[in-house]
């Protein structure tokens, strides 16, 4: 048997013909002054018939909707007691009763079988340990691995009580991924997904291994200061203490960012004197390139011909040694390398007289490929090299608890589609060979409504991220979502999703069918949620529930923007040596400036990416051999005069 509490109740389960308690439902009644409203948690307690106070059946339950009643039969007698007069209302001899109803829908019963409908018992508010039961988080609150993630607070009736969640149902194995909705601004999707992730952090469970956080950047600053501290009240400190999570921004944070076009200035917000140091290049020649050409290439316009032809060129051409046929050797490492062998082929075939066929391929598709793949490296100019070695991510070298924040929010949109298909494809490829450095990948997607819409065409992406939705956690490859308009999301990736977060939801939203399971009560609480509430689903609770959490304790984008305003385009000259300081703090800028003036710029970034990727001790001597010796302009030679004719005659004609 289970021990009454010492507080007294405030209802009492009632069950009438029209509203009978069922074992899913129930209603209670309370007094008008009540702590009680829409979200909070109770117990319903059974008392036996011993007559010794103990306590039988115990029925959890949370409140989804609630009713006023009086009792009048229409509001017309209202209207007549008060003679037409809403003044005089106040001046009625009696006033007349009214009572509060409630409407609970069950959490939890105890004993759990046989499952029977709610009793008609005590209703008490709910303690800690109560909301520990109803939400079946002593499953794994203890024992001797607790894998428990705090994600808020609950606060209702006057109580507050931590609120976690179960990392195999977060995390996988047993189900995985987050999605989250909400309105833009108001729904703080971003600062939820900061918290979660620090939570994580510090409470991942060490039987689990380790983790760590990719995160794509598509929208301003927000994700560029997660390694700066953000303000905090006082209010948000006491709810860290509360949840057991340290206020402290992200440890290890390791930044990545394109170049924009000249190749030497990084395309992203963090580019404040004190914060860039810490942004590495993302930089993909070739090889990176070909692999993924799906994703870049227009599907109206390459056939199952094209397709053949890549993969020849990705299998047989690029780094190897290849002959074309008409006597010329090839080694093709470079989108340039490329372009030669291309101009060799035409040349050969105009030559030969054979101007259809070149190794089984007819001209016009290698024409067509030849197009598509030559505008690529000028759509994506900065994050696709011409030549050079390529700047990557530290496959293999993940670190445990660190966030890899990719910033793509001033790439063109294709070139935003080749950074997400590659790197989540090479997260899954080295999850699978278990050869990451990491057990886990928590990866962070925003704008889900652009990548895998539920309506389109099947993109590249769209696949991938179906794909890691469905298989990514048996990987440890989990997804974590975030989206305005979850109806306007591919079914199959947010219906995949373990655990759903809901902020402040548009009305128009709510009254799509995904919402149909939701009390008239609950949509309209959603649809006026304050920042830093959040409905949790999980599937641990069998109904939704209202947590609170605090602010993230990193600076946020806005904030993060003023207090380091991005710095204006460097010229060529000084954005390299910035580039060579930032491998080596010894480097002098004059010699730099010295060394690099009247040089093609090709040839500087050359050199400069080869530094960058050897990274030397001696970074201005590696430059400096990179780049070569300077090469005199070939002079004209002097033209020899020639003698006058030896005269004829003295005539001057």
């Amino acid at each position: 048997m289970i021990e009454r509490r010492d507080l007294p109740p405030v209802g009492r389960v009632v069950a009438t013909e029209q509203k009978p308690a069922t074992p899913h439902q129930f209603h209670f009644w309370t007094a008008n002054e009540t702590s009680i409203g829409i979200g909070a948690i109770v117990r319903v307690e059974e008392e036996e018939e011993s007559g010794k106070g103990e306590v039988g059946r115990v029925v959890y339950g949370v409140v989804t909707d609630g009713f006023a009643y009086s009792d009048l039969a229409t509001p017309l007698h209202d209207v007549v007691g008060a003679e037409g007069d809403p003044a005089r209302a106040a001046e009625n001899p009696t006033v007349r009763q009214e009572i509060r109803l409630w409407t609970a829908a069950v959490l939890r019963q105890r004993p759990e079988e046989p499952l029977q409908p709610v009793p008609l018992g005590r209703v008490h508010v709910a303690s800690d340990a109560d909301v520990a039961q109803a939400l079946r988080m002593d499953a794994y609150l203890g024992g001797a691995q607790p894998t428990a993630i705090p994600v808020g607070l609950y606060t209702s009736g006057g109580l507050e009580a931590p609120v976690y969640l179960d990392a195999d149902f977060l995390l996988g194995p047993e189900a995985a991924h987050l999605n989250i909705s909400g309105v833009s601004g108001l729904a703080t999707k971003t600062s939820a997904v900061e918290f979660l992730l620090a939570s994580i952090f510090q409470h991942f469970p060490p039987h689990k291994g380790r983790i760590a956080a990719v995160c794509f950047n598509v929208k301003g600053p927000d994700l560029c200061f997660l390694d700066q501290p953000g303000s905090l009240e006082d209010e948000d400190r006491r709810r860290y203490e509360r949840l057991g999570v340290a206020a402290q921004p992200f440890d290890k944070v390791r930044y990545y960012a394109p170049f924009k076009a000249d190749g030497v200035n990084l395309n992203t917000l963090r580019t404040h004197p004190d914060l860039v140091a810490d942004v590495e290049p993302l930089v993909w020649g070739l090889r990176e390139v070909l692999d993924y050409a799906e994703v870049l290439l227009n599907r109206d316009d390459i056939d199952a011909k094209a397709d053949a032809f890549i993969d020849f060129l990705s299998d047989r051409v690029v780094d190897k040694p290849f002959e074309d046929g008409f006597g010329g050797a090839h080694r093709v490492l470079t989108f340039a390398d490329l372009e030669r062998l291309f101009r060799s082929i035409f040349d050969g075939l105009e030559l030969a007289g054979r101007s259809d066929t070149w190794r089984t391929h007819h001209i016009a598709t290698i024409r067509k490929v030849r197009n598509r793949l030559s505008n690529i490296s000028t759509r994506c100019k900065g994050l696709v090299t011409d030549d050079g070695p390529s700047n990557d991510l530290p496959w293999g070298r993940f670190e445990d608890r660190a966030v890899y924040v990719v910033d793509v929010a001033n790439v063109d949109p294709l070139g935003q589609d080749l950074v997400f298909a590659r790197v989540v494809s090479k997260l899954r490829e080295h999850l699978e060979r278990r050869d990451l450095g990491v057990e886990a990948v928590a990866v962070f997607v925003d704008e889900l409504n652009k990548y895998a819409p539920g309506d389109g065409p099947e993109t590249y992406v769209k696949k991938m991220l179906l794909d890691i939705s469905e298989r990514g956690r048996y990987l440890g490859l989990v997804l974590f979502g975030a989206e305005q308009f979850r109806s306007q999301v591919h079914r199959r990736v947010v219906g995949n999703a373990g655990t759903m977060v809901f902020g402040r939801m548009d009305s128009d939203e709510l009254a799509t069918p995904g919402y149909q399971v939701l009390s008239p009560a609950v949509k309209s609480k959603l649809a006026t949620l304050p920042i830093g509430e959040l409905m949790v689903r999980h599937p641990h609770f069998t109904q939704p529930i209202f947590v609170r959490f605090p602010r993230p304790a990193v600076l946020r984008g806005r904030d993060g923007v003023e207090r380091f305003p991005p710095a204006a385009d460097l010229p060529f000259e000084d954005a390299v040596v910035r580039q060579l300081v930032k491998l080596d703090r010894r480097v002098r800028p004059n010699l730099v400036k010295d060394l690099i003036a009247e040089r093609r710029e090709e040839d500087v970034r050359r050199a400069l990416a080869q530094t960058r990727q050897t990274r030397p001790q001696e970074a201005l001597a590696h430059f400096k051999k990179e780049l070569g010796g300077r090469v005199a302009p070939a002079g004209v030679p002097a033209r020899e005069s020639v003698p006058p004719l030896n005269p004829i005659s003295d005539e001057p004609y």
